[in-house]
This record gives structure tokens, C-alpha cells and sequence, in this order.
């Protein structure tokens, strides 16, 4: 909500990405790092912290009613309770009137003798005599009698609420009817707490329990034990025509006037003039608080399962899931602790409650974190992994807290006394919510992606849907709900914790307002100090040092006294409002009202706690630690030592080749693919193939040679849309389009090509929910966009010389979040380069002029232009060097001296920190035109794990890269780099000089012979300053995959040289083997949009974080480290 509130300020509701030597994400980065590496140390402490709260948990609350307020708190139960004052503007109708005596003796000291037999006197000159008393009269009814004279015992007792409710009924408790309000008893009665702590769940005559909350004001405990009281409290409740209650007011007066010289009086006539009205309410949760209370959690959970279903991580989906509910878990019990043990009573709200406002809260910084955590690049360290995860995420979590604790103790201080104590709650929780985050789930999460590698099977997309049949509407829902996914969600989930705490608080407020009109919504917004009116307290009273006030007593009377005296008052209702009158109080002269001892601040079963199990609960913690220590220190271990992947062993090669069926009958010349894995190649033979790597599927595009709009041949260039539903087919007079999902022709568009083969063809779209249009880069410098909403076909002119290459790439979101338009760069004939972007009303274009710093340079001599917009920046490729160029200013921010390279076969590698922000390494990979070898120079700090570069549009960002690695790869054939920080190449052996050809039984050569002359390459770990691993594999003998069985390679055509070759997802590529196709694998591929990126921009090679399972864990069974790969 925060960044909504900001928009006008800031011009977007996206949180603020810090850059990442802001001092406040290195910190975080810092503290990530350090706890990622030390596991061992922080997943104990912080189950030790739970462990702690835990263990307390059931010492400082109860459920016994009887024990309610016996030093402990209560519990939540399904009831809205509360005793609350009436404003004065309420016009409501008292069911009952309440007056009191409070009878004090020395500080403290009320259970004296003499202060129990002075109070007993006082109790029978009010109500007359109590001993043994037992109202309980036949049911003839009586005359009201004289109100100004006295009652007899019979007169008094008929009009007792035990023989039927009246207008005239009335009913007492007190402390002395735990000795039947006999003096004898009390005399005789040698342990008077015991008599007290035995006695409490003693009943009067209309089944309300004497509890001590209601007999005794200013109480203290030891061992969940009364030991101490400061006020005897006698309590009559009478209804508006009682006598009883009209004599009570005339003897009061006379006790003034009789007994002034035994008792301090307050106040001094004996009359209590100031009352109020309170509400005592003991309100079941009614059939629209349940439904409403489920639907939230019903849709909070869907869509943690939701959310966590699209990590595809079936080992630890349902580990991470536990671990969430684990973490809120334990910030509601560590908040229900710490309120008991500052005396927040949490009892008035229902228990249902309290654990949804946490849970919508937590829900979506824990998400978060795992998203940025899978975002990360993979290729360094696990620890540097979440380290940076942690720095990119936490100042959002930090201030999304910050500004729910501002609401919820904003809160607190307008609503009334439950509300206000759920909202302190809340606030607490949310506090240990985030240290669990910092500590139990970020270890957890650590343990996780070391042993599972959880970001890459994060990234493994669903399986392509099979059905063909699904209607318009199912589609739509589908496409609705793929877009709920972790950091791209179509409703943000930002503001939904504060949503949900902000409404259940209006909603439990209403509960609180007078029933009947609208006046409870004016009660919802009005300040809870301002439904009283405070009267200036007597000097008497600020003398006699009360341990508790008269009001602070009436708000601890718990929920099952109000149920007792609803069910007398008012049988047929949930509250009762009560007209209490302030209590006349009396001190017994001579005593000492000074504290010579300060109450406790805490919870009395705090005390208790650590005056007996201490030395139980140091042990068992020190068990606790113990136990996850060896755990842990187990998980990890194992962890390092078996890469955590019980799928691939260890010793199992990093490169995996599979055949696809071959479906060609002569050789495939043309090939692209989406980033969901779909493959199209175009053959010789006229046939074009679609191929789902995935989901392991085939199909076929059905071209007619006999029917020129079903004719697409002869194919110069394919695309096909982010979303695999379109395959646009270019030809020299037409562009096709084919509908993958109905395997049908679609739109058919004349073009003219100008007699030369397009430089570029892709798709594009300007916003989400609309349809992508294709565009297409002539060689003469023009473009066409053409739009298969309504066939519209727009011209723009990139540039007015030919074009030698064009590079289409997708420019980072202006949060740096996700990408967003379309760009191109271009290189001329004449050297001029052109960046062409994408606009709402079409294309622009702009010649770029380099700068490095101050000074112009020339364009002439480029023959590569490499994109890398995640960093604002791209290379330009000239014969002998690089130039890392800024997009937006121009200005060369370093160049990079090479060997002569061969013209457009340069590729790069970038391994970044999160999201990403920061350039850990920066590998170049090209062909030396002298010797044809393949030289991969990889630049990287002198620090593990610092940057080289952080794009800054405000202020350049100097290079700071301390050394460079190079390998030289002879001979390197077809290759390619990828996003996981791997070069993957297929190339053609040397024959041994002892070798002969192999026929046939039948004369002919044999074919294999053919393919094994062939190999596939990879070298690895570019950025780990190691001398990468170099690892070959031949391309015949046995073959296959995931999708598809293992089979020998059989006859195929005779390979003089390989055809196309593209990336197929993060780590693997395609290519063209004769007839054939091989899928190259450095790695265990998965398929992720991630993917798309790479194609448009971030191709060659692009920002290192793709899925790489097991490729930093495995050791290597063939190959050698760091060598020439001859």
C-alpha cells in the first residue's frame, strides 16, 4: 500500500530497486551471505528461539475458567467478549444497576482477619444478614414494602433473582461467602488463602462462580496461587425497581455518619454520584464471521498452493510450503507470548482470527524471497545466491512492516480495548514474522537450493496442453491463472496483507458498536478514549495508593462471568448493559496504605516459570541445540558431498546428447526456436517440422506445393510467437501463419523483400493482453511491421544504406524488474549503426554516435553488435577489439582488446547478481581469424563475488574487472554460448592417422562410420576463475532423453558438414545433423520464459542464472580442466 500511496510522488506503485552499493542492500546482502554460509549456526538459533516461546506458551495462558486469573492468561475462545464503556451520547436502557464496596485494609493486606470480619460487618448492615445465606422463597408474592424503612430477611430474600426475574430482582457476590458470610468461620478458619485458593470455584445461589477477578481487586500470585489482595470487592446487581438496591443507597449514607470514626470513607457522605454505562458482551461467532473467515482463508491458502505449484519442484514444494505455515506458526505463538507476558489480553477476539492477518501479511515477503533467490544467477555461489536475494528483497519486507506496524499501532489507539489488543498482536507478530524470514526461512531455503537446486527445477515449465479441444473460455481462464505466478501476478498480492488487517479490524470493531441503526459506524471511527468521561480523582484516593482501579478492575472481568450473569440478567441474549456506579470505598483506620514492595511488571507466571523450570528448560534446549546442530551440520555435509540431486549420480557426464526422430528425408537447413522448448526445422525436402522437446510431441506444418497459399517455399526465415501459438513462415512474396494450436493456416500477407533475404524476423508485442505482430528487417533498411489483429502492415525506414546485420533484443522494464519493449540494433553498409525502439505509435530510429567519455568515435569496422540490456549496455565488435557501450548514452565504457576475430561470431556470457543489478564476470567468445581457434577471454573481479560493473542511468559506472582468464579451444566447429555460463559446440575429430574406413558386409561404407567423427564440447564454470572444465562426447551410440528412449543411431545421410545450430532453453541446444537433429545438453534442461529473454537480447550467452541442475555439483567423468579441447 505504501507504494500506491506514493504513485503521485513517484509516478509508479513498483517498489524501489536499490542499487547495489546502496548501503542498506549491501547490508542485507552481506547478512544473507553470511548466514546462508554458516546453516549450521542459524537454522539451530532460530528454532531455539521458537523452541523458547514455545516452551513458555503453555505456563503463561490456561483454559480452565477457573484458573483464568490466577497470574495466567486466558486463552481466545469463539466468542466476542468484552466489558466495554458506553459513550455518553448512548441512548441505551440499563438491563441491570451495579454498586460496590471496596473494603481496604493495609497495602495489599485485604485477606487480614480483621479486614475480612470489618468487611463481613459492612456486608450485613447493606443487605442485612448473609450468613449461610439461601434466598430461595416460595413463590407467593409479596407487597412492595416502605422503601424508607428497612427490609426484614424474608422481604429481602423474595425479592432475590432466584425466585423469578422481575423489574424488583437483585442478586450480591462477595469474597465472605467463601465462609457462608459466617464471622464464626472466618474466626475459626486458620489459613485463610488456602481457604481462598480452594474456594474459588465455589458458586452463589445463581450459579456465578466466585472467581477472584470479581471478588478481589489488586491481586498477586505465586505458583498460579493467590498470595495477596488489596480490596475485598462486595458487589450488588439489582434491576432499576429493586428495594434492596434503594436500601443499599440509604445505608451507605448511614455508614458514613456511624462508622466514620472505625473507617476512612470515600467518598466522605457515603454517596456514589459518578456511574457509567458498560457493555458486557459474550457473543458467539455468528454464521457470516465463519463464512467470511473461511473464504479468507480459503483463498489465502489457494493461493499459497497456487503460487508455490508453478515451482515444479516436487521434492520440496510441498517442504516449502510446511516451511511458510512453520514460520507463521511461530510468529503467532512468539506474539500470543510476548502479549502475556506484558498483560495483553488477547481473550476478547476469537482464536479464528488471529492467524489470518499474519498469514496474508507473511505470505508474500516469503514468496517473494524465493523468487528473487530463483532469479539469482546460478552460476555463483549458493551462499552469494541468497545473500543477494536477501539484499534485493528485504528493504521491501522492511518497509511493508514498517508501515503495517504504524496501521496496526495507529489502530490501537482508536479502537476499543480488544481490537486495540488484537491490533498489538498483530504488530508483534509481524516483527517475529520478519526475524523468522532473516533466520529459520532463509536456512531453510539455503538447505533447499544446495540440495535441490531448487531455482532451476523452479524454472521447469508445464508441459504444452495435449488437448486441442479446449473451448475459448477455458483457454482464457487458463492464460488467467499461469499469469498468478511468484513475482509477476497479475493482482498484486502487495497490498492484500494490509487489506486484510484493515478490514477485519472495521469488521471486529463493528462488533463492539451499539446494535440497531447506523450509529455503529460512526462507533468504528471514534476514538476509544473518547467514549469516557474521565472524572479528577479524589486526593483520598491518590492517598490510600489503590493496586488497582475501579475501571482497570471492571475491564478484567473475563467472558465466563459475563456468560454467568447473561444467563441471569438476560437468558436470552449475547450482552447485557449494566449502569455501574463508581464503588464506595472504605479503609480500615490505622492501616498502612504505603507499597513497601513494587507489583510485578511482568506476568506472574512469568516469575513462576523461572522460579521452578529452569533448570528442565535449560536442559532441554541445550538438547534442542544440540540435536539441530548435528542435523544440520548432517544436511549440509551431504549437500556438499552428493550435490544433492538423487537423480543424476555423480559421476554421470555433464553432456547428454539426444537424436529426435527423424523425420526429414534430406537435410535440415533452417531452424528457431520459442522459450518453451518448441523447435521448428525447415528441410531440403520441403517439410517442416514442429517439434515439443518438452512434452516430447511432433507435428507437422501441412504445406501444398499444388496451392500457393499453402506454399511457404522457398523458406527464407521463421519466428515463432513467445507463447507458441504461431509459427510465421517468410517467403520471397508472402508471409504465412501458422496456428500451432489448430494446426491450420492462418493470415496469409503479400511482401516484397527486395530481393534479399530479411536480416531479422520476430515477433512482438506492444502490451500483454494484445496479440504479437510480426516484424521483419530488410537488407535494404527497412522494416515491416505487420499486425494479425487487423492485417495492418506498417513500413518504417531503419536506415537509408543496406543493412549488414540486425539484432532484435527486448529493453529492460523501467523497474528493472521485467522486460518490456522491443529494440533493435542495426549495422550498415557503411558503418553507421541505427537503434531503432519501439513506440505506442510504431518504430523509431536513431544513428548512434560513440563516445568514449568526452570524445566521438568512429563506427567504422563493426561487424557485431551484441546486446545486453539487462544492463542498459551492448558490445560492438570490430576486427581487433570490443567496446562495451551504454544503450542510453552512447559512452564506451570499456574496451576490450582481442585477436582478430572472425566478422559476427562474437557471443558473450554475463553472470550477474540478483534480478539482475550487478556484473559478477563478463566472458567474450569469438573466432580468431587467423587461426580459426575459439578464444574465450572471461573478465572477473579480484573479490569472490564482487561486481565489475552496476548500471547507474544517473551517474556512469566505472569498469573495475582485475583480470582476465583466456582459453583457446582448437578446431571448435559449430557453437554456441549459453545462459547457464557454458559454451556448447559440436566439431568434426581429426581421423587418427591409424585409422582405416569401415564397410559393410555389403560394400558400402558404413554409415556410422560418418558420426563418429563427429563430437559435442562444453566448457564450463567460465566465471569461477578456475580454468573451466572442458568435457567432449561422441554423437553416435546410444542416444536419448527424457521424452525419448534410448536407441542406437541407424542409417542416416552421409555428413559433409553440420547445418543450423539454436539454443533450446538455458543449457542446451539444436542442431542440424544431416536429416537428423541432435538436442546438446550441458546438463539436465528445463524450460522457462527466462528463455525469452535470452532469444531477444541476452542471446549469445545472456545474464548467467539459468537452470544449470547439477552442473556446479557434479564431478566431471570425462574431460579435462582448463585445457585447449583439442
Amino acid at each position: 500500500m505504501l507504494w500506491y500511496l506514493l504513485y503521485p510522488i513517484r509516478g509508479t506503485t513498483e517498489a524501489p530497486v536499490l542499487a547495489p552499493t546502496h548501503p542498506l542492500r549491501a547490508a542485507f546482502s552481506r547478512y544473507g551471505t553470511w548466514a546462508a554460509r554458516h546453516v549450521q549456526t542459524v537454522l539451530p538459533f532460530s528454532t531455539a528461539v521458537v523452541f523458547i516461546f514455545l516452551y513458555l506458551f503453555p505456563f503463561l495462558y490456561t483454559t480452565d475458567t477457573t484458573n483464568i486469573t490466577s497470574g495466567v492468561s486466558n486463552l481466545p475462545h469463539h466468542v466476542w467478549t468484552d466489558a466495554q464503556p458506553l459513550g455518553s451520547s448512548a441512548v441505551v436502557e440499563p438491563d441491570v444497576i451495579m454498586r460496590s464496596i471496596w473494603v481496604h485494609g493495609s497495602y495489599m493486606e485485604a485477606l487480614d482477619r480483621d479486614v475480612l470480619l470489618g468487611a463481613l460487618k459492612l456486608q450485613d448492615e447493606l443487605l442485612g444478614p448473609t450468613t449461610d445465606f439461601n434466598p430461595r422463597q416460595p413463590t407467593n408474592s409479596l407487597e412492595l414494602p416502605d422503601t424508607r424503612t428497612d427490609l426484614n430477611q424474608n422481604e429481602r430474600d423474595t425479592f432475590h433473582i432466584i425466585n423469578g426475574l422481575t423489574d424488583k430482582s437483585w442478586f450480591f457476590h462477595s469474597p465472605l461467602q467463601y465462609w457462608s458470610g459466617s464471622a464464626a468461620n472466618i474466626i475459626a478458619d486458620e489459613d485463610i488463602v488456602s481457604t481462598v485458593n480452594a474456594r474459588k470455584t465455589q458458586s452463589t445461589s445463581v450459579n456465578v462462580t466466585l472467581r477472584h477477578s470479581i471478588v478481589f481487586s489488586g491481586k498477586r500470585f505465586e505458583e498460579r496461587k493467590l498470595v495477596a489482595a488489596d480490596a475485598l470487592v462486595i458487589t450488588l446487581i439489582h434491576l432499576r425497581d429493586s428495594p434492596v438496591g434503594k436500601q443499599w443507597v440509604r445505608k451507605a449514607k448511614g455508614l458514613a455518619e456511624r462508622l466514620g470514626d472505625q473507617w476512612i470513607i470515600i467518598p466522605e457522605e457515603g454517596i456514589s454520584t459518578s456511574r457509567q454505562l458498560y457493555e458486557f458482551q459474550f457473543r458467539p461467532m455468528s454464521w457470516p464471521d465463519l463464512i467470511i473467515l473461511s473464504i479468507a482463508y480459503s483463498l489465502t491458502l489457494v493461493y499459497l498452493v497456487l503460487s508455490l505449484s508453478r515451482l515444479h519442484a516436487v521434492k520440496s514444494r510441498l517442504g516449502l510450503m510446511v516451511t511458510i505455515v512453520l514460520q507463521i506458526a511461530a510468529s503467532i505463538v512468539s506474539s500470543f507470548t510476548v502479549c502475556a507476558i506484558f498483560k495483553i489480553d488477547l481473550s476478547r477476539i476469537p482464536y479464528y482470527a488471529y492467524p489470518l492477518v499474519v498469514l496474508a501479511i507473511s505470505m508474500e515477503n516469503s514468496l517473494r524471497l524465493i523468487n528473487a533467490v530463483i532469479m539469482t544467477s546460478s552460476s555463483i555461489s549458493i551462499s552469494a545466491r541468497i545473500g543477494e536475494a536477501l539484499g534485493a528483497t528485504a528493504h521491501v519486507a522492511v518497509a511493508n512492516r514498517l508501515q503495517n506496524l504504524l496501521i496496526l499501532l495507529g489502530l490501537s489507539r482508536i479502537t476499543v480495548p480488544g481490537v486495540a489488543a488484537f491490533c498489538t498482536f498483530a504488530a508483534v507478530a509481524i516483527v517475529f514474522d520478519f526475524f523468522y524470514l532473516a533466520t529459520f526461512f532463509l536456512s531453510v531455503l539455503s538447505v533447499d537450493v544446495r540440495q535441490r537446486e531448487l531455482s532451476e527445477l523452479e524454472k521447469a515449465s508445464l508441459k504444452r496442453t495435449k488437448s486441442q479441444q479446449a473451448s475459448h473460455d477455458a483457454s482464457a481462464w487458463t492464460d488467467t491463472m499461469r499469469q498468478v505466478r511468484l513475482g509477476e501476478i497479475a493482482l498484486s498480492t502487495r497490498v492484500a496483507g494490509t487489506i486484510v488487517a484493515l478490514g477485519f479490524v472495521l469488521i471486529a470493531q463493528s462488533h463492539y458498536a451499539p446494535e440497531g441503526g447506523r450509529r455503529w459506524l460512526n462507533q468504528i471511527f471514534q476514538p476509544s478514549w473518547a467514549n469516557t468521561t474521565a472524572s479528577p480523582k479524589s486526593s483520598l484516593l491518590i492517598d490510600i495508593h489503590q493496586a488497582r482501579s475501579p475501571t482497570s478492575w471492571l475491564r478484567l472481568q473475563d467472558h465466563e462471568t459475563a456468560r454467568e450473569v447473561i444467563k441471569v440478567v438476560k437468558p436470552w441474549a449475547h450482552s447485557y448493559v449494566a449502569l455501574v456506579y463508581d464503588p464506595i470505598i472504605f479503609v480500615l483506620k490505622g492501616s498502612d496504605r504505603i507499597p513497601h514492595t513494587r507489583e510485578p511488571y511482568f506476568l506472574p507466571a512469568l516469575y513462576d516459570f523461572f522460579h521452578n523450570e529452569i533448570p528442565r528448560f535449560v536442559v532441554l534446549l541445550v538438547i534442542i541445540i544440540t540435536v539441530l546442530n548435528m542435523f544440520t551440520r548432517h544436511l549440509v555435509r551431504d549437500g556438499y558431498k552428493d550435490g544433492g540431486d538423487p537423480e543424476h549420480p555423480d559421476d554421470e557426464p555433464l553432456l547428454t546428447v539426444q537424436a529426435l526422430r527423424r523425420d526429414h528425408t534430406l537435410d535440415v537447413v533452417m531452424m528457431t526456436a520459442s522459450p518453451g522448448g518448441l523447435l521448428v526445422s525447415v528441410g531440403l525436402d520441403r517439410a517442416i517440422q514442429v517439434w515439443d522437446v518438452p512434452g516430447g510431441t511432433r507435428s507437422r506444418v501441412l504445406s501444398d506445393a499444388e496451392v500457393p497459399l499453402e506454399n511457404p517455399f522457398p523458406v527464407l526465415g521463421i519466428a515463432v510467437d513467445d507463447d507458441s501459438k504461431q509459427v510465421a513462415l517468410v517467403s520471397w512474396s508472402r508471409v504465412f501463419s501458422w496456428n500451432l494450436e489448430e494446426r491450420q493456416w492462418g493470415l496469409t500477407v503479400q511482401i516484397d523483400l527486395r530481393g534479399h533475404k530479411p536480416e531479422a524476423v520476430f515477433y512482438s508485442s506492444r502490451k500483454a493482453d494484445s496479440s504479437p505482430s510480426l516484424v521483419i528487417v530488410r537488407r535494404d533498411g527497412t522494416m515491416v511491421e505487420i499486425r494479425p489483429e487487423t492485417e495492418e502492415m506498417s513500413e518504417f525506414v531503419v536506415c537509408k544504406t543496406p543493412l549488414i546485420l540486425a539484432v532484435p533484443f527486448s529493453t529492460p522494464h523501467s523497474t528493472g524488474q521485467r522486460p518490456s519493449r522491443m529494440a533493435i540494433l542495426t549495422a550498415s553498409r557503411k558503418s553507421c549503426v541505427h537503434l531503432v525502439r519501439q513506440s505506442e505509435d510504431g518504430w523509431t530510429s536513431d544513428e548512434i554516435k560513440f563516445i568514449d567519455r568526452d570524445t566521438e568515435l568512429s563506427s567504422k569496422g563493426v561487424h557485431a553488435l551484441v546486446p545486453i540490456p539487462a544492463f542498459s549496455a551492448y558490445l560492438v565488435g570490430r576486427l581487433r577489439s570490443v567496446d562495451l557501450v551504454d544503450l542510453d548514452s552512447s559512452v564506451t565504457i570499456h574496451t576490450f582488446t582481442t585477436e582478430p576475430m572472425q566478422p559476427r561470431s562474437l557471443k558473450h556470457i554475463a553472470h550477474a547478481k540478483a534480478q539482475p543489478t550487478g556484473l559478477l564476470s563478463l566472458t567474450l567468445a569469438y573466432v580468431s581469424a587467423e587461426t580459426g581457434d575459439l578464444i574465450v577471454q572471461t573478465h572477473l573481479s579480484d573479490n569472490e563475488d564482487a561486481i565489475i560493473y552496476a548500471h547507474n542511468p544517473d551517474r556512469p559506472q566505472p569498469w573495475t574487472a582485475g583480470r582476465t582468464e583466456t582459453h583457446r579451444i582448437p578446431n571448435p566447429g559449430t557453437w554456441e554460448a549459453l545462459s547457464n555460463g557454458s559454451i556448447i559446440g559440436v566439431r568434426q575429430r581429426s581421423p587418427s592417422p591409424h585409422s582405416t574406413p569401415e564397410f559393410s558386409p555389403f560394400g558400402a561404407k558404413d554409415p556410422d562410420a560418418s558420426s563418429e567423427t563427429w563430437e559435442a564440447w562444453v566448457l564450463s564454470h567460465l566465471d569461477q576463475g578456475t580454468g573451466g572444465d572442458f568435457e567432449t562426447r561422441p554423437l553416435h551410440g546410444m542416444q536419448g532423453g527424457k521424452n525419448n528412449p534410448p536407441q542406437v543411431s541407424t542409417d542416416h545421410l552421409m555428413i559433409a558438414s553440420l547445418g543450423p545450430m539454436v539454443r533450446l532453453g538455458t543449457m542446451s541446444v539444436a542442431v542440424g545433423y544431416g536429416d537428423a537433429i541432435k538436442i546438446v545438453s550441458a546438463g539436465h534442461e528445463y524450460f522457462d520464459d527466462v528463455a525469452r529473454n535470452q532469444r531477444l537480447g541476452l542471446g549469445g550467452g545472456g545474464v548467467g542464472g539459468g537452470s544449470v541442475r547439477g552442473l556446479a555439483a557434479r564431478r566431471r567423468k570425462a574431460g579435462v580442466r582448463g585445457v585447449k579441447g583439442g
